[in-house]
């Protein structure tokens, strides 16, 4: 994130000079005016790290970075239906709300003049913010995983901001990334082994309350108050509906301004902070631009620490900000060390926030727990804290394993390695979270390819579909291991010599298997037909064309259907190929669940383009099946349907009048049509239920 005084590009020189002046072995290092934690992250590979900004935004950044070790698991929100929650938070559907303060205050929304954010991403940030704040009051999420979640908004923030550095203005005219969509910036989170710390308080306060090793001072320089060139990021992590003011929206921070940025009076808190610094070692960044002259910094230093251990490096300007010229030539980034007679924090693996004296376990290298466990040691405790002041009893220095880095992963939901039109594959991450936490019996009645059941967790689950020949081709597989569905197909592209250039032998193995039926043979030849489809005549013969240069069984489908066999084996699934209607329901409890996605009435695909050798859906069949649903209900059996209100200009209007007396979740619509040739028109995809989340 672009921030001003942001050290990324003086990392390696502010490394430098702590190796010159520091020869003991420091263990506890605070960043105290950490911005956006860059130097706190940069260094976790060597220490224990405190943080501390009085910024929020900033503090979250921290939080997320700094006190994790590891990225959060979302263990409840995973038990919940809801195994990807920032693809969740990015692609639900969104329908703007009147307190949704972004969108009506930084947008150009109902009049607003304000152009931060485009409406779509302004309302997308009030949905994240809000919803973040329900999980949390609904106890699905703690706090490290809501600082994650809310700092991976805040790191994409700036690039979908209409701005030009900061927020101290927006543009009058639309930049091209503002226009683009926001995305969630996945964060890497660097596991050091240490309990770490993050504090959002006034340097001046916090410093009384902390002790440690190395700290390192980066004060603002200037008169420029950081809360006004960010107020929009604070106001974002805060979501506190503030009585904003002016051309820019800015919120009220006449209480909470930095003394650091007052000529009047920032000799006098920095040197009250270096003063109260229990800290050995301290290392201040400054500019010959700031407010405090050098000889002001070295004076307070030398007062409060051993005098002769002072050192000052300077840094020319032009040095570490690459092309860009300078007016002033004069002009440095300064680096200052004083040590002061504080003994070290040694032998501490963490800094616990606790009453009790604790052992200590960590990871070797093997992830194999290792406890090692301390002497009695003298403790210097603030505030719960727990540090160990240097004692001559601390144990043997602790060889840490290697820095390990983890990185956000979804859970991937497993795709059907058949091609079944109106497959809803890419809409899991949306339709799983909707359903019920506890379902005994699954039933999805339109099974069609079993995206939708392959990725449901229940006890039992009931595949139907009217069309035999997939139901046919998924029991197989379900019948036969791994090895023996590969075997099969192979053999049978060897046989008939099948590729996407060799159309005949596709034509014979196609006349072969309509003489014979078989399920594998099916879903081989389907690998090599156009669009991977099943289409079949009014003879059930199936015939769909041959798919040259695109359609083959190729490594990256064997691995799909490698995965997809897989999880056939591990549920307890059956399959029946009854009519919608003829289904016996008499067995369903309220444990159950039935999920419907049947043909689409305003819709066109194989399946409903003519009777294929299948029965169709015509407006009957759409009661028929409406009139199910509302029996369900009655008994107390909890329902989901997938459809689409409209589609293209027209408008279901029997679904729509239906489905006033449920709940309708509006879904965001992003597959198109398998055809290549076909482009979508806009369509309002919904899952109706008869229970609410």
């Amino acid at each position: 994130m672009r921030f001003i005084g942001s050290k990324v590009n003086l990392l390696s020189n502010i490394e430098g000079f702590i190796n010159e002046n520091i020869t003991d072995s420091p263990t506890v290092f605070m960043d105290m005016f950490s911005g956006t934690g860059t130097v706190a992250e940069y260094f976790k590979k060597d220490y224990c790290i405190y943080s501390n900004d009085s910024l929020y935004f900033s503090y979250i950044l921290q939080k997320a970075r700094i006190e994790n070790n590891h990225v959060p698991r979302f263990t409840k929100l995973k038990q919940r239906g809801i195994s990807d929650p920032l693809g969740f938070l990015e692609t639900a559907e969104i329908i703007i709300k009147p307190d949704y303060f972004i969108t009506h205050n930084y947008s150009p929304y109902n009049g607003c003049e304000r152009m931060y954010f485009s409406v779509e991403n302004a309302s997308r940030i009030d949905f994240i913010r809000q919803q973040i704040n329900k999980w949390k009051e609904n106890n699905l999420i703690n706090k490290k995983e809501f600082a994650y979640i809310l700092a991976t908004l805040i790191e994409a923030i700036p690039y979908i901001s209409n701005i030009s550095g900061t927020y101290g203005a927006y543009l009058k005219h639309w930049d091209k990334r503002a226009l683009s969509k926001l995305k969630l910036q996945r964060i890497e989170v660097k596991d050091n082994y240490y309990t770490n710390k993050s504090f959002n308080e006034d340097a001046n306060q916090v410093i009384e309350r902390v002790r440690g090793d190395v700290l390192y001072i980066d004060t603002p320089y200037n008169s420029r108050q950081y809360i006004s060139n960010y107020h929009l990021l604070e106001t974002i992590a805060r979501y506190d509906y503030p009585e904003i003011y002016g051309k820019t929206g800015l919120r009220p921070y006449q209480n909470t301004k930095s003394a650091y940025c007052s000529k009047r009076d920032v000799l006098n808190v920095f040197s009250d902070l270096i003063e109260k610094a229990k800290f050995r070692h301290i290392i201040v960044s400054y500019s010959t631009e700031g407010l405090m002259t050098v000889d002001e910094i070295e004076q307070v230093l030398k007062k409060h620490g051993i005098a002769d251990t002072f050192n000052l490096a300077r840094i020319p300007y032009r040095k570490y900000k690459s092309k860009h010229k300078q007016e002033e030539s004069n002009l440095n980034e300064l680096l200052f060390y004083i040590q002061k007679d504080i003994p070290l924090v040694k032998g501490n693996r963490s800094i616990e926030l606790s009453d009790e004296i604790e052992d200590v376990a960590f990871e070797d290298n093997n992830s194999k727990k290792k406890d090692l466990s301390y002497q009695k040691v003298d403790l210097f405790s603030i505030n719960g804290i727990k540090v160990e002041t240097g004692s001559t009893h601390n144990v043997a220095t602790l060889k840490r394993p290697p820095i390990r880095v983890g990185k956000y992963h979804a859970q991937e939901y497993i795709k059907s390695p058949l091609n079944y039109i109106g497959g809803k594959y890419k809409l899991l991450k949306q339709i799983i979270p909707l359903f019920p936490e506890d379902i005994n019996t699954f039933v999805d009645l339109f099974a069609g390819g079993l995206n939708v059941a392959i990725n449901v967790n229940a006890n039992r689950i009931i595949a139907n579909d009217i069309n035999t020949f997939v139901i046919g081709v998924l029991k197989e597989m379900a019948s036969l291991s791994v090895e023996e569905v590969l075997e099969h197909i192979h053999n049978r592209i060897k046989e008939y010599n099948l590729s996407k250039e060799n159309e005949e032998g596709f034509k014979k193995f196609r006349e072969y298997y309509n003489l014979t039926k078989q399920p594998l043979d099916l879903y081989t030849l389907i690998c090599y037909s156009f669009n991977y489809q099943f289409r079949f005549n009014n003879n059930q013969e199936y015939n769909n064309p041959f798919g040259r240069n695109r359609s083959q069984f190729s490594p990256a489908l064997e691995i799909k259907l490698i995965k997809f066999v897989e999880a056939l084996h591990s549920k307890n699934i059956e399959f029946s190929t009854k009519e919608f209607d003829l289904f016996n329901y008499k067995d369903l409890s309220k444990g159950d669940f039935v999920y419907c996605d049947p043909p689409y009435l305003i819709t066109t695909g194989s399946y409903n383009d003519g009777n294929r050798g299948f029965k169709d859906w015509n407006e009957d069949q759409e009661y028929k099946l409406l009139q199910i649903l509302d029996t369900l209900n009655a008994s107390g059996v909890r329902f989901a349907l997938s459809n689409v209100l409209k589609h293209k200009g027209q408008t279901n209007h029997i679904l729509l009048e239906w489905a006033k007396k449920y709940h309708i979740n509006y879904l965001h619509h992003d597959y198109a049509n398998s055809s290549h040739n076909t482009t979508r028109g806009e369509s309002e995809e919904v899952l109706i239920t008869n229970y609410s989340d």
